[in-house]
């Protein structure tokens, strides 16, 4: 949890994809977060966090549903959302935090 910490309290805004695998969902955001990574540069951190390789972290935040979203500044969390989300959406939503 403590590695978790570490990559929440960033300066810039930290966009965390929670997927699973074998989840449509999320299968289908990965195209979906490059576009936002390469528009935003290094304005964000873009972070895949798998919840069947971490089962512990998606339990200690209360993950459910796939995937989840959250954005996350200065080691607070500022946005969470769950399900597929647009390019579009994403983007507007990190340059409120930028």
């Amino acid at each position: 949890m403590s590695k978790f910490g570490a990559l929440i309290d960033l300066e810039i805004p930290v966009l965390i994809d929670f997927f699973a695998e074998g989840d449509q969902a999320s299968v289908a955001m990965n195209p979906v977060l490059r576009e936002v990574a390469a528009a935003l540069g290094d304005q964000v951190k873009v972070i895949k966090i798998d919840v069947e390789k971490n089962p512990d972290l998606a339990e200690a935040l209360r993950v459910k549903g796939l995937p989840t979203l959250v954005v996350y500044k200065k080691g607070e969390m500022k946005w969470r959302q769950s399900g597929a989300q647009s390019v579009n959406s994403l983007t507007s939503v990190i340059q409120k935090f930028i």
